[in-house]
């Protein structure tokens, strides 16, 4: 496993201006600027509970609306994970997590496969929390698949209360990267499949 699993990327598009800084083995320290406070407090699940200091400056089309941006933080922020993991020489590779926040529970499952896969089953009880729109977690999920090369299930199992239902998801996913990306001393200098390589 490397000592210094960090990396920071930049996407500069005609819609957003993104730069993220991550480092996997972090104390879960975290500065973000997105424009959006709802998304910021979903980020920030992340880092807190999968260790994982995470520094975000976007800006982007907020007045057409937030998707470009919301997008394109899951596709720079999937692009650093990848560059940060390396080889997965050492690592567990698989993560799970169940996480609870009141009426609300959500299973989150990881295997940094080296093929994206995202597997979605969130029936959200109301459509926007505050002003935010929930689809748009969707498409964090599709565009930090995509790019960081995971396979990745999020399934809310019951809730009745929207912000908690997404609350369960951005913890559980944060915890289920932990466990993951955790070294295995089983696994020193071996990489978790057969073939190899992920």
């Amino acid at each position: 496993m490397s000592d210094a699993r960090t990396a920071t990327v930049k996407r500069d598009t005609s819609e957003t201006q993104i730069e993220i800084s991550l480092n996997l083995d972090g104390d879960g320290s975290c500065e973000l600027a997105t424009g959006l406070p709802f998304f910021e407090h979903m980020l920030t699940q992340i880092s807190r509970h999968g260790l994982i200091d995470l520094h975000i400056a976007a800006k982007g089309d907020l007045d057409i609306d937030a998707h470009h941006t919301v997008e394109d933080v899951g596709i720079v922020l999937g692009q650093a994970f990848a560059q940060a993991v390396g080889d997965k020489t050492g690592i567990y590779r698989y993560g799970h997590a169940y996480v609870p926040l009141d009426e609300a529970l959500s299973r989150v499952v990881v295997d940094l496969s080296g093929r994206p896969g995202l597997f979605y089953e969130v029936n959200y009880t109301r459509a926007r929390i505050g002003d935010f729109d929930v689809d748009l977690l969707r498409e964090f999920f599709q565009g930090f698949v995509n790019h960081g090369m995971v396979t990745l299930h999020l399934d809310n199992l019951k809730g009745d209360n929207a912000h908690h239902q997404a609350e369960t998801l951005f913890k559980a996913f944060g915890r289920a990267l932990r466990m993951a990306l955790t070294a295995d001393e089983r696994m020193a200098g071996l990489v978790p499949s057969t073939k190899g390589s992920l």
